[in-house]
C-alpha cells in the first residue's frame, strides 16, 4: 500500500515537473524542472528495485548532463521575443504531435492483452540477483549497435554544443595563442629615455 502512494505522488510530480519544462517561458526555469523530473524519475526505479538505473540517473543526468545543458543554454545568448515569434506558426504541428502522443498513451495504458497483469506488484527478487550484471548482459550483446550509435550520437551533440558557443560576436575577447607565443622580448617592454624636469 506504501509503494503504491509513493509512486501516485512520485508519478503526479514527475507529470507536473514535465509540465514546467514545456510551459516555463524562460530556458534556466525549464532546464531546473527537467531535473525535477529526472529525480523523480529515480524515485519511481528506486521503487522498482532497480537501484542501479536510479544512481545513474541521478549522477549522470542530473549531474552531468543537466549541468552542460545549463550552460549551453546560458552561453547561447538565446533572443526569447524572436523565438516566440515564430511559435503560432509551427502550433499546428506541436498541436497534432501532442494528439498523436496522448493517443498512444491511452491506447497503452487502456491495452488489457499486452501480457503484463497490473493488478499485481512486481515478484520480490532472489538476494543474490544483480541489475547492474542483467543490464550488461543486455546492453553489450543485445543491444550492443545501439548503444554505440547513441555515443555518437551524444558526441556528435558536444561537438554541435562547442561550436554554436564559439561562434563570433561583436565585443568578444578571444585569445590568439600563437600571436602569443610568436612575441619577441623587443615588444614588450620599451625603454624610452626622457630628459629630467626640473621642479618649478
Amino acid at each position: 500500500m506504501l509503494v503504491q502512494i509513493l509512486f501516485y505522488l512520485f508519478g503526479a510530480f514527475l507529470v507536473a515537473s514535465a509540465l514546467g519544462v514545456i510551459v516555463a517561458r524562460n530556458p534556466v526555469h525549464s532546464a531546473l524542472a527537467l531535473v525535477l523530473c529526472f529525480v523523480t524519475s529515480a524515485a519511481i526505479w528506486l521503487l522498482l528495485e532497480a537501484e542501479f538505473l536510479a544512481v545513474v540517473l541521478v549522477l549522470v543526468y542530473v549531474g552531468a548532463v543537466m549541468v552542460l545543458f545549463l550552460f549551453v543554454v546560458m552561453m547561447l545568448d538565446i533572443d526569447l521575443a524572436e523565438l516566440r515569434s515564430g511559435f503560432t506558426r509551427y502550433a499546428w504541428l506541436g498541436w497534432i504531435t501532442a494528439g498523436v502522443v496522448i493517443v498512444e498513451i491511452v491506447g497503452v495504458v487502456t491495452a488489457r492483452n499486452l501480457g503484463v497483469d497490473v493488478t499485481r506488484g512486481t515478484v520480490p527478487l532472489p538476494e543474490d540477483y544483480s541489475n547492474t550484471a542483467e543490464l550488461g548482459n543486455v546492453l553489450y550483446t543485445r543491444f550492443a549497435y545501439p548503444f554505440e550509435l547513441a555515443a555518437m550520437l551524444l558526441l556528435v551533440a558536444i561537438i554541435a554544443a562547442i561550436a554554436l558557443t564559439m561562434r563570433r560576436r561583436p565585443g568578444l575577447k578571444v585569445q590568439d595563442v600563437a600571436k602569443q607565443v610568436a612575441v619577441r622580448r623587443e615588444e614588450r617592454v620599451r625603454i624610452v629615455k626622457m630628459d629630467p624636469e626640473k621642479r618649478p
